[in-house]
């Protein structure tokens, strides 16, 4: 009875010691991928060999005799599986070791001894099947190796002859004991094998799902980067009407209603704490009914001065379930600004033009009657002819307004050929000259003797220069100086007009060009808007400088188009 107690107690520390490679084998398979992507780690199945080289080690370390008759050593379990789950180099690798440890261990010595414990006969059968072995599914490689350990552990138990003993010679119950040893290697191969397949299979399941869950990672990283870098304000909603996702363009323009508001604050809120806070309650009213409706809708709201399109359709899982509520807001303030701008500029238009129809008109018959004044004045007494000067004074500032007005209201694109700026400036510096010198003024040109050949309406120009140089001049009292000048700058040519004169406030340059807006008693307040008109004709700009007390100087900027020739001019100083 003793014998068989310790004939278990060994069978147990055998098997105890063959599971040893599993335990280990299972440690690595839970450490996860940062082992197995380390260069200095070894591979799965390296591993595996490396682990049963163990369990080889351990069971020959624990290896003994049962009842002196049955070499009790489960190392060929491990060493089999390895040979079967292995490369070709690391299996002969673990065969050699196991025939070394089995030479050192095996009991008794012996050739014939270690021929049977360590299973050399049947390695060519093990190497032959191994490519089938890992073909196959659980129940044909559990088939596999027995087809391999079957006959070995059956050598083992029967034909070994120790001591002058062997199975046969001993009790029914020990020999039954010893045939059990060798049931159980068959189903501890069995259950290893079972065991290291489904390990292997939950780590594939394992690596599949990482790897999906990394892509679905990876996706639902790249929609959110779209969705930011998309001019978009996107926010989601869940079926409660709570935040769930904001973009960086609408946590931007909450921002801007709310700057203290934060993306932490904005998600898992309700709508109604969030838009509350910026809109008046029928507005709110109305941005929620949207969202109960849970339908796609078009809607337009204001909040401040701001108006905005509201696009809201609702999001399903492919359950059909509903999954909230994404709504997408447009910016249309600037939108409508210039709609309202150009519905503006249209009436604008056709005033203009009845306006110009209309003084083109009247002047016909206004020539008429100042005609028949000049007429009536000559058959007039001389007492008289005061009133008809005044009155035909009167005519000829009537008809300036109207020839300005109608300059002022032309659209047509100006007929332009190539020409120098200076060249223009030295036409119409005599007569500069002359209107200067009745007034006590001095006139002083700079201008730059290479300047690019401008597009230029020489009518036009003229026009302009001559508006602006009068005004100047009658800002000025007597012994003032004005200052003409015109110079290259980057890809542009600019007219400069100073004057010595009192210069003006800020008010009133906010309002130079705002048409019939003047400062002077005789004035129509048609000169400037007209200068501007011309200007912009010419694709340029006019900009005014001016301080009270220290005079006022008009830049009018032309760009350069072309750069055919330049002409050269002397400076008249």
């Amino acid at each position: 009875m003793i014998a068989i107690i310790y004939a278990v107690k060994d069978i147990l520390l055998q098997i105890s010691a063959a599971c040893i490679f599993l335990f280990l084998f299972q440690w690595r398979l839970d450490r996860g991928h940062p082992l197995r992507r380390s260069i200095r780690f070894p591979d799965d199945h390296t591993f595996l060999m490396i682990c049963c080289a163990l369990g080889i080690t351990l069971c020959m370390a624990l290896s003994a005799t049962m009842f002196g008759v049955v070499y009790l050593n489960l190392a060929i379990l491990p060493a089999y599986i390895g040979i079967l789950y292995g490369t070709l180099r690391s299996s002969v690798y673990l065969a050699l070791y196991f025939f070394f440890c089995t030479a050192l261990f095996s009991v008794p010595s012996g050739l014939e001894h270690l021929f049977l414990n360590s299973g050399v006969l049947l390695y060519p059968l093990l190497f032959g099947m191994s490519g089938m072995f890992k073909k196959s599914a659980i129940p044909g490689k559990i088939f596999i190796l027995w087809g391999a350990l079957f006959p070995s552990m059956l050598f083992i138990v029967i034909v070994p002859n120790i001591q002058g003993r062997n199975v046969i010679d001993i009790p029914p119950s020990q020999a039954a004991l010893a045939g059990l040893y060798g049931l159980t290697a068959l189903i501890l191969g069995a259950l290893f094998i079972t065991y290291i397949d489904k390990a292997w299979d939950k780590l594939q399941v394992r690596v599949q799902m990482q790897g999906i869950s990394e892509k679905f990672q990876w996706e639902s990283e790249k929609l959110q980067q779209i969705t930011n870098v998309v001019p978009l304000n996107i926010i989601e909603f869940d079926d409660n009407g709570y935040v769930t996702e904001v973009n960086e363009y609408m946590l931007s323009l909450m921002q801007r209603h709310c700057p203290l508001l934060t993306r932490e604050f904005i998600l898992s809120r309700p709508a109604g704490d969030i838009f509350g806070k910026s809109m008046d309650q029928a507005t709110l009213d109305r941005l929620q009914a949207v969202l109960r409706s849970r339908q796609r809708s078009n809607t337009k709201i204001r909040v401040d001065s701001m108006t905005y399109h509201i696009f809201t359709a609702p999001l399903q899982h492919e359950s059909g379930l509903p999954g909230g509520i994404v709504m997408i807001i447009q910016d249309l303030t600037e939108e409508e600004k210039m709609r309202s701008e150009l519905d503006n500029v249209e009436r604008l238009s056709l005033v203009g033009q009845m306006a110009a129809g209309i003084t083109h008109e009247i002047r016909n018959p206004m020539a008429v009657v100042r005609g028949f004044l000049q007429l009536m004045r000559e058959k007039s007494p001389e007492d008289l002819h005061s009133y008809y000067h005044i009155v035909m004074e009167e005519l000829d500032r009537a008809n300036s307004i109207i020839n300005d007005f109608l300059s002022l209201a032309q659209t047509r694109v100006s007929d332009k050929e190539p020409a120098g700026l200076q060249s223009v400036l030295e036409e119409l510096s005599p007569l500069i000259w002359a209107d200067a010198n009745l007034r006590g003024q001095s006139v002083e040109l700079k201008i730059s003797p290479t300047m690019p050949l401008l597009q230029l309406n020489v009518r036009e120009i003229k026009q302009l220069i001559l508006n602006l140089a009068r005004n100047a001049m009658e800002a000025m009292e007597a012994k003032g100086v004005l200052t003409l000048a015109a110079c290259e700058h980057e890809d542009n040519v600019l007219l400069i007009i100073t004057d010595t004169g009192e210069g003006m406030p800020q008010s009133q340059l906010n309002q130079l060009f705002t048409p019939f807006f003047t400062t002077k008693s005789q004035g129509t307040g048609l000169g400037l808007p007209l200068c501007l008109s011309i200007a912009e004709r010419h694709n340029g700009t006019i900009r005014v400088e001016s301080e009270v007390g220290s005079g006022t100087s008009v830049i009018v900027t032309f760009p350069v188009e072309s750069r055919e020739g330049a002409v050269q001019s002397p400076v008249y100083m």
